[in-house]
């Protein structure tokens, strides 16, 4: 019986532990600590990283100047990024595309949120984010923490990111 007690305690033990493993590696999972070590290139030429935005909450979004769902989502993440800010949030741009045609489609589009150009690595990036898709747009939330805590494919509103986002503190 005292056998079977230990025995008991013993599966007990390496269960929890077992859980406690497993759990380590989905946080560590998620808080996409290699992100925060990237540099990419502005629309005119300057280096922005993104460790300057950590500590603060940050909405990422990909996005394509050939692509027209991003094309119609971003006066409702510009607005974002200006009613959003004083609360805290950033908002940042990585443009699947070249730096001529980003530079081209900014003087027709301007926006007040940064822009930076990552290229095609950015599908294989968003894809380590969660876009297992690689479609666009694709848009990231990040808490101060520096981990995601909401992901959405496709086009989105104002509203939408206003609603989801509010319990995320700014």
């Amino acid at each position: 019986m005292r056998r079977r007690r230990w025995l008991a305690a013993g599966v007990a033990v390496a269960a929890a532990a077992g859980g406690a493993g497993v759990a380590a590696w989905w946080r560590a999972r998620q808080e996409a600590p290699a992100l925060w070590g990237l540099e990419f290139p502005t629309p005119e030429g300057t280096p922005l990283r993104l460790a300057d935005w950590r500590g603060r909450p940050l909405l990422l979004n990909f996005w394509a100047t050939w692509c027209a769902p991003c094309v119609r989502e971003m006066p409702a993440l510009d607005r974002f990024a200006a009613e959003q800010g004083p609360r805290g949030w950033a908002v940042l741009g990585l443009a699947v595309d070249n730096p001529a045609q980003v530079r081209q489609f900014l003087a027709k589009l301007p926006v007040r949120y940064p822009i930076a150009i990552a290229g095609f690595p950015a599908v294989a990036l968003s894809k380590e984010l969660g876009n297992t898709q690689g479609g666009l747009p694709f848009t990231v939330a990040f808490d101060r923490r520096g981990q995601p805590v909401w992901r959405h494919l496709g086009e989105t509103t104002y509203d939408r990111l206003v609603r989801e986002l509010a319990a995320i503190e700014g």
